[in-house]
């Protein structure tokens, strides 16, 4: 496995380099990668089913200087500030992308929940089906409900995920929480001030960060050491320039 430790980026490239990886994953030789990285300037992601002028207030967007883009997986809206971010990509060929969506998606939790256990965060993953979320109605926001194996701190979000999987590959997206920073989605949903308020109150409610433990502004270094400890043998850290490098010509990823 490759964990890729690739800096901070604008939505847009960033949803541009996981496409990327997914396209390359199609190859059944390539080696999974895990890449970590963050969002600068902060930004709004929405599932790749969301229509964007029907989710956001895209005017308001623009007047704030807030740049969003759409995911290559589903799930809903996430205003990524204060964050760390992971994608994982592998082919279905390979034991860490096949099985069933529920397997992988496990597989992947448990690897994220041990890292965190190591920083002294005590995460487990969600039982069951889907739990706490904003009643009544569906929340436009990915942090107002919780799914099973999703990543939890005392029983409330701390991980939202999505997975999608091609005929040859799998991609599985994330933000962990180190502060309150996804509670902006709400100002910026294309919907009148009352929704917007029970969106910020069921992102309260529903979702944890790990700012006391971690702090806000936590290195995406200190989660990359962690993730080493619990990732298989073998498993090769590169950096943001040798990653993009390798995915612009995904046979060398072999």
């Amino acid at each position: 496995m490759i964990l890729w430790l690739d800096g901070a980026h604008a939505p847009l490239e960033n949803m541009r380099r996981d496409a990327g990886l997914l396209a390359a994953a199609a190859e059944p030789d390539f080696e999974p990668v895990l890449r970590l990285f963050g969002f600068a300037p902060p930004g709004i992601t929405l599932g790749r089913a969301e229509e964007p002028a029907r989710t956001l207030d895209l005017a308001r967007c623009e007047r704030d200087g807030v740049p969003w883009a759409v995911r290559p997986t589903g799930g809903r809206a996430v205003f990524h500030a204060e964050e760390w971010t992971y994608s994982f990509a592998a082919p279905l060929a390979h034991p860490d992308g096949a099985g069933s969506v529920a397997g992988a998606w496990e597989r992947l939790s448990g690897i994220l929940v041990r890292s965190l256990e190591r920083l002294g965060v005590p995460a487990a993953l969600a039982p069951g089906g889907r739990t706490a979320g904003p009643r009544p109605g569906r929340s436009p926001a990915c942090f107002a409900s919780t799914a099973r194996h999703e990543v939890v701190l005392e029983g409330r979000k701390l991980i939202g995920s999505a997975q999608r999987r091609t005929a040859g590959a799998l991609l599985q997206q994330g933000s962990l929480l180190l502060g309150p920073g996804h509670l902006r989605l709400a100002d910026y949903l294309a919907a009148p001030e009352s929704e917007r308020a029970r969106v910020r109150e069921a992102l309260r409610d529903s979702a944890a960060h790990a700012s006391d433990l971690l702090g806000a502004a936590a290195p995406l270094e200190r989660w990359a050491a962690a993730l080493l400890e619990v990732l298989p043998p073998g498993t090769r850290r590169v950096a943001a320039e040798e990653g993009l490098a390798r995915l612009r010509t995904p046979a060398v990823w072999a």
